[in-house]
């Protein structure tokens, strides 16, 4: 499978998105509630960022999947671990879909890996799921992320977890 990456469009993608992020599957999100003009605000606000961006992943040219990508020293970890040059944080979410892949996910984390290692500034991806959301763990554990702590942050308790551009490549190439 060979995904490719665009810039989210927060008007034209958040019909989209909407269906995607208030879905029963993505509760961990944490969009349940939104409506589509709380999704068109929350994305033209990572738009406007310098220190967040939203993308698509595309399979086959269409929206397959959505990627975060935030620097930690600036979003979402300020005060909760010591960031390090190189330090990437990221979210991803793969839709809900009545015909599921089997592995479709595990290629969808392992391609924003890539894409994220594809800067050599990328020392490290950052990422900060629900305690309670052991599927990602597992996913996560996969690419090569080690669980460093358990983290209080306003919305939720996390698990603060790290992966070098090392630990993924061993873990690819495994």
């Amino acid at each position: 499978m060979t995904f490719t990456f665009r810039p989210l469009d927060p008007l034209k993608d958040a019909e989209l998105l909407h269906g995607w992020v208030t879905h029963p599957k993505a509760a961990f999100w944490m969009m349940q509630d939104a409506k589509l003009e709380d999704v068109e605000r929350a994305y033209m606000e990572i738009a406007a960022d310098e220190h967040h961006h939203a993308l698509l992943g595309l399979l086959d040219g269409e929206p397959a999947f959505l990627m975060e990508q935030y620097d930690p020293a600036h979003r979402e970890l300020v005060g909760l671990y010591e960031p390090e040059p190189g330090d990437v944080g990221m979210h991803f979410l793969v839709p809900p879909t009545d015909t599921p892949v089997h592995g479709f996910t595990k290629d969808v984390i392992t391609a924003v890996m890539a894409y994220l290692f594809e800067d050599p500034a990328t020392e490290r991806v950052v990422v900060e799921p629900d305690v309670r959301n052991k599927a990602v763990h597992a996913l996560n554990e996969a690419v090569g992320f080690v669980p460093e702590r358990e983290i209080r942050k306003p919305e939720k308790n996390a698990l603060l977890s790290f992966c070098t551009r090392e630990s993924f490549e061993k873990a690819v190439a495994a």
